[in-house]
């Protein structure tokens, strides 16, 4: 095993309880090459423990172990057992969640969704994708869980970053791709080798269930991409409009309500969010709920004021649009902006719009998406579900 020397700085962020090395803490490599398992030591030659390589990435080293590993399978297979127990233990209502978080699960770059009987892999770093490592995760996984079919999704950037090849997405055991899975009682489609990243948005599950239990009235859902805040809100609304920009994610929308002929029929709404809340708000249009749930708008710490500018834009329309006694749950899932930054942005636009709020919940991801005390990136989602007195 190759060795690499890192600074006092890394030094502290690890006794920290933090996994991640930047490459300007690396003292020297030794030759590591990509996706090498190597020992982590001080300057003063003091072992720190073993950690995954990337030549590539500005996070040079994630911290597998405290210790030397004798038998790296058995660890990774110990570790994907361990993440499959967790979910046995914390998902209730779902035969979808995150079945491994990345460092969350002791297991720093990779992602495995579970969708009922269809699992989606994604590899994010050199080590990660190593044919081996990915030959060992889907042996435990088959042995755990017996999918139906495991599939492999690869997001370009990440693998730009990481200076890896190309990747078409397939199969890695099984030959099932499409399947349909339930949250919180409602059935959703899934194809695993479309859509976005893994597919569906799991980490909202436990979000979607807790809104729907404020919701009431007219509703309507900004950023619904397939309908997860939607058809959860049909239980309980007599009328549902749901927006997105995405005609292919409207299209899955629908097939998705097909599946849940119980619930009222929804209005779905091809538009850009801004532009169709800034023509409702000018129409005098009123809502009894609403739910804003956007991308990502700060995919950097340089994006944060633009990102808040974006989040009260979105928050002030939707506050000029409630009745009185309505509910507002608005999310973001920028890791760079905080929840208190998130919560002062809301208090800004209830003051523009001239609103009294009450805060009910203050939300983040469900629990299949573990935060680590340590790890702060671990924990990125935000929703707050309010109430608007007047």
């Amino acid at each position: 095993m190759n060795t690499v020397v890192v600074n006092a700085r890394a030094v502290a962020r690890l006794r920290g309880g933090h996994p991640w090395i930047y490459r300007s803490d690396v003292v020297s490599a030794d030759g590591a090459g990509p996706g090498a398992l190597v020992g982590v030591k001080s300057e003063r030659g003091r072992f720190l423990g073993t950690a995954f390589y990337s030549t590539a990435s500005e996070i040079t080293l994630r911290l597998l172990s405290a210790a030397r590993i004798d038998n790296f399978a058995e660890l990774v297979r110990e570790r994907v057992r361990n993440a499959v127990e967790y979910r046995k233990k914390v998902v209730k209502d779902s035969d979808a969640c995150r079945i491994i978080f990345s460092e969350a699960d002791e297991l720093p770059g990779l992602i495995v969704d579970r969708y009922n009987d269809v699992l989606v892999l994604e590899a994010l770093t050199q080590a990660t994708d190593q044919r081996e490592f990915k030959q060992i995760v889907v042996g435990e996984l088959a042995a755990q869980l017996a999918p139906a079919g495991i599939v492999e999704r690869a997001e370009p950037r990440i693998r730009q970053l990481e200076q890896l090849p190309p990747l078409k997405d397939g199969f890695l055991y099984g030959e099932k791709t499409e399947t349909v899975f339930t949250m919180n009682g409602v059935r959703f489609h899934q194809r695993a080798l479309s859509g976005q990243k893994t597919g569906a948005f799991l980490d909202q599950r436990e979000n979607y269930a807790a809104a729907a239990a404020y919701a009431h009235g007219e509703a309507l859902d900004v950023f619904c991409y397939q309908g997860g805040f939607a058809l959860h809100l049909a239980r309980v609304c007599p009328q549902v409009t749901a927006v997105d920009s995405s005609r292919a994610a409207l299209e899955q929308a629908e097939q998705n309500a097909a599946l849940n002929p119980a619930l009222p029929e929804i209005e779905w709404v091809e538009a850009n969010a801004f532009d169709l809340l800034k023509d409702y708000a000018a129409a005098g249009r009123q809502y009894d709920t609403i739910v804003l749930d956007p991308p990502a708008f700060a995919r950097s710490r340089r994006a944060l004021q633009t990102a808040l500018r974006g989040y009260k834009e979105l928050n002030l329309r939707a506050l000029k649009m409630l009745r009185p006694g309505g509910i507002l749950v608005t999310c973001s899932c920028s890791y760079h902006v905080s929840e208190e930054e998130f919560v002062e942005m809301l208090a800004s636009a209830c003051c523009d719009a001239h609103r009294s709020v009450r805060i009910l919940e203050k939300r983040g991801q469900s629990k299949d998406h573990p935060i680590v005390l340590t790890v702060p990136e671990t924990s990125y989602l935000k929703c707050v579900i309010a109430a608007v007195s007047h």
